[in-house]
């Protein structure tokens, strides 16, 4: 059995001990290398020097191992969500080994390994004078030289990157075969075995395994030797040439399959045993052998050598060995799977990290070190996804939407966030995930969730969800969201953009086509009426929206031709940015609405973290931030009226109604995209379900029993319940009292107005007018004689009644005073002729004392009026008392 971890002083001896290494190296080239060197015409001294010139600072460089990345549960359970690599390698420690394997390499490829130095003197001897003839000879390399030699294999493979201009034909495109060359070469260039290079390449092994002997314990080279080795194709390492051939790990090998193991280090790609139609050809013939048909022939030979190697050294019994000879080589393949496609329905949120990864400068200066980084780092990269809050996401994605569609190019898609991290905890859309080139209907690599940087999708229009940054800048202007306006259908221009006054000729509607009214913020917000938006965008510039959207770190979704990043919402500004005319990630709107949840503190989206590099040391993450975007009173106040939504509003499909406190917004964007985002102060969550290509109205189309414009709701109110679950949350911050003011406004006096004229004067003043029904007057029947409440400063945005004369009013005139003739001619006069004379008015002299309606009053003509009367002091006949 391999002893335990050794010291150099257990390694080399008394010798080694006590002479040194450059001692040991004279006595071995007197007596092995210089008859060897001597051929080539030096000798002596002068072949000690030559190999003491030869280089021995070898250092071992870290293999090219798999980057993993990593997802984790609730309770912090993680489990691997996809490997990325060149070479499939798992390493392990000495113990992850079954003996049984130590003792096949050792048996076929070095018996004597716990016993040299780190070269065989007779077998080296006797190679380096075959090499110097020019011929060749096997066995001579102790497991130290192949290491040795391994290394620099794989140092050479590291050096050779599929990314390097050499491995590209004359259009730019990647050459496979060029690169598999090169591989080869490396290979090619480390084992060269014939003449003058042959004999070098071999003195710089010996003198490299005299050194890592010195450095490094006996176990530790077994173990490297073994972690490095190629077992054919890109299976390299003991423990993933077990999982891969036989579905163990290296730990519980039988004889059988280490021997079968130890037996293909020779020679892997001849040897490998997952080619069923063999992997060999044979010389005479041209077929290929060590197939499944032969039993794998060729392998099974290799694998008895070893065996009897076993039995010979006493390594295993004549029983085991009589029995395991007797065994076939039966693989138990498991394939190895790498890429996002090996992560399943998490595969969308993988590939956004993969974007990361080949984006991000923390990964390397160069995409072409960023690749390799990925493919050959050996990273452990433990990313933000929740499988917990996934989980919920992808099968309520599953049971609403349909992956095809018969009658449009339907899709879907979910992302959250946590607030006040912007930590990625879910991702999910309605498609399966392939890279290939011609994906079926139902497939597809791209993340729609995302940007064209991070996962190839444009973005898509998100409607009405964009009034959210006209919320903001209203309020960053000191406006309230109680501040009255009108919001009627009508042609509603000119609008500010950047300073300039634009005349506005398109007619904008509202879903459903409502006429729309005067009304608040608070309102228009909660029905997401487009005309009461457009009235407060008027009010405002629409570069500063837009500018406002930039400071929340929206972008639009497509590259910018000019500057090959993001294109920037602020490039173009028009009126209908108000309402929602730019395509945009679903992140990057779900991110704005989980500033407004952060008390306004804007943070970067991350999927990532922490990273670990193969030696167990934490590498820095990608470059991220938090930082106040809006001050807290304007988030606190929109939160509020976007809670108007959630509650009684458009949203309100989407409320889980669990008890934990949400805000949100719809968006719809003509007939072909919707979108869904709801928060609470802990998690916020986006839906979008559209067309992603093409025409076709969604609510003529259902997805198993609900409507395609109303598939967001249900999913979106699905993955913020189960978010709410494990996140709860808390109540929002109480809106700011100067942005939920009231405002007084002047209320004009509309009487002796037309109806017309009446209504548009108090509806520019911010007023809701209804009219009532007609009242006397003697003013003509299209003219206002009332209105209720009269002129003054009242509250913006009451209710008016205002109310048109009948045309059949008159008003009683004064005639208290007069002759009882004189007051008949001034009734008559003003059209009332229905009067009812006291008897006191028959006498001489009579005045009238009062009228019934009294003066001034509005009365309709065929009111009867009382008169009431008085004699003039005296009797009657004209002479006084």
């Amino acid at each position: 059995m391999p002893q335990n971890n050794r010291t150099l002083k257990g390694v080399l001896g008394g010798l080694l001990g006590l002479v040194g290494l450059s001692v040991v190296a004279g006595v071995l080239v007197t007596a092995t290398v210089t008859p060897a060197i001597a051929m080539t015409g030096l000798t002596g001294s002068a072949a000690v020097d030559l190999f003491e010139d030869i280089p021995n600072d070898l250092k071992p460089d870290a293999p090219m191992e798999p980057t993993t990345l990593w997802a984790s549960h609730s309770d912090g359970r993680t489990e691997k969500l996809a490997s990325f690599y060149d070479q499939n390698r798992i390493p392990v420690t000495y113990e992850q080994v079954a003996p049984i394997l130590y003792d096949a390499i050792l048996s076929s490829e070095d018996k004597t390994f716990y016993d040299h130095s780190g070269i065989n003197i007779g077998a080296t001897a006797k190679a380096l004078l075959d090499y110097a003839k020019g011929t060749s000879s096997r066995g001579a390399s102790t497991i130290s030289q192949q290491y040795v030699k391994n290394v620099l294999v794989q140092r050479c493979e590291k050096d050779t990157s599929p990314n390097d201009a050499e491995f590209k034909n004359e259009d730019g495109v990647y050459d496979a075969q060029k690169y598999q060359k090169a591989l080869l070469d490396c290979w090619t260039d480390a084992t060269n075995a014939s003449g003058t290079d042959g004999m070098k390449r071999k003195l710089q092994e010996m003198r490299y395994a005299l050194q890592i002997e010195k450095e490094y314990s006996k176990n530790d080279i077994l173990l490297g030797y073994l972690n490095l080795s190629n077992f054919g194709g890109t299976t390299y390492g003991i423990e993933a040439a077990s999982q891969y051939y036989y579905s163990v790990p290296a730990a519980n090998l039988n004889i059988n399959q280490a021997a079968t193991l130890a037996g293909m280090v020779q020679n892997p790609n001849s040897y490998r045993i997952d080619m069923r139609e063999g992997s060999m050809t044979d010389s005479k013939t041209g077929a290929l052998i060590n197939s499944e048909a032969d039993g794998y022939s060729q392998t099974l030979d290799r694998r008895n050598y070893v065996l009897g190697r076993l039995l010979a050294d006493g390594k295993i019994t004549q029983e085991q060995y009589d029995t395991t000879l007797a065994e076939p080589i039966v693989p138990a393949i498991n394939p190895a799977t790498q890429g996002c496609a090996e992560a399943g329905k998490n595969a969308y949120f993988c590939q956004y990290v993969k974007s990361v990864i080949q984006s991000d400068e923390a990964f390397g200066a160069t995409p072409e070190e960023r690749r390799d980084t990925l493919q050959r780092g050996g990273l452990d990269i433990y990313t933000t996804l929740n499988l917990d809050i996934q989980q919920a996401a992808v099968d309520t994605m599953t049971r609403n939407v349909v992956a095809t569609h018969p009658n449009l190019y339907l899709g879907a898609a979910g992302v959250q966030l946590e607030v006040g991290t912007s930590r990625i905890l879910s991702l999910t859309q309605n498609t399966d995930f392939n890279e290939s080139a011609n994906p079926v209907p139902g497939q597809s690599a791209q993340v729609w969730a995302a940007d064209a940087k991070h996962g190839s999708s444009a973005g898509f229009n998100v409607g009405s969800t964009y009034k959210l940054f006209t919320l903001l800048d209203w309020l960053e202007q000191g406006h309230s969201v109680n501040e009255v306006l009108n919001g009627t259908f009508r042609l509603i221009t000119p609008f500010t953009i950047c300073g300039d006054t634009v005349t506005n000729t398109h007619k904008f509607e509202n879903s459903g086509k409502v006429g729309g009214y005067t009304g608040t913020p608070m309102r228009f917000t909660s029905s997401s009426l487009n005309t009461g938006y457009l009235a407060m965008a008027q009010q405002l510039d629409i570069c500063d929206i837009n500018k406002m959207a930039d400071r929340l770190g929206v972008t639009l979704g497509g590259i910018d031709k000019d500057t090959g990043e993001l294109e920037k919402v602020t490039k173009s500004n028009n009126q209908g940015d108000v309402i929602g005319s730019k395509n945009i990630a679903p992140l990057a709107m779900a991110n704005a609405y989980a500033t407004v949840a952060n008390k306004g503190i804007y943070c970067t989206p991350r999927a990532i973290d922490k990273i670990v590099d193969q030696d167990g040391t934490e590498l820095p993450l990608p470059e991220s931030k938090c930082e106040q975007a809006i001050s807290p009173e304007v988030a606190a106040t929109a939160a509020y009226a976007l809670r108007g939504v959630m509650y009684g509003g458009t949203g309100g499909q989407a409320n889980p109604n669990d008890g934990i406190p949400v805000i949100g917004k719809t968006g719809t964007h003509e007939t072909t995209q919707t979108m869904m985002i709801e928060s609470s102060t802990k998690v916020t969550t986006a839906v979008w379900v559209g067309n992603v290509e093409g025409p076709g109205v969604l609510r003529n189309f259902s997805s198993n029993g609900t409507r395609l414009n109303s598939l967001r709701f249900p999913i979106a109110e699905d993955m913020q319940r189960t978010a709410n679950a494990w996140y709860l949350g808390d109540a929002f911050p109480e809106p700011d009292k100067n942005l939920t003011r009231t405002i007084l406004r002047d209320l004009p006096d509309v009487v002796g107005k037309t109806i017309d004229d009446a209504t548009k004067t108090l509806t520019d003043a911010g007023f809701t007018v209804t009219v009532g029904a007609p009242v006397d007057s003697n003013l003509p029947t299209d003219q206002i004689a009332a209105q209720s409440p009269g002129a003054g400063r009242i509250a913006g945005g009451a209710t008016v009644t205002i109310s048109p004369s009948n045309g059949q009013g008159a008003t009683v005139p004064d005639v208290v005073g007069e002759k009882a003739s004189k007051a008949q001619s001034e009734l008559a006069s003003a059209g009332l002729s229905n009067l009812a004379w006291d008897a006191s008015c028959g006498l001489p002299n009579a005045e009238v004392e009062s009228t019934n309606p009294p003066a001034g009053t509005a009365v309709n003509r065929s009111t009867t009026i009382a008169v009431v009367c008085s004699a003039d002091g005296g009797n009657g006949n004209g002479n006084d008392d």
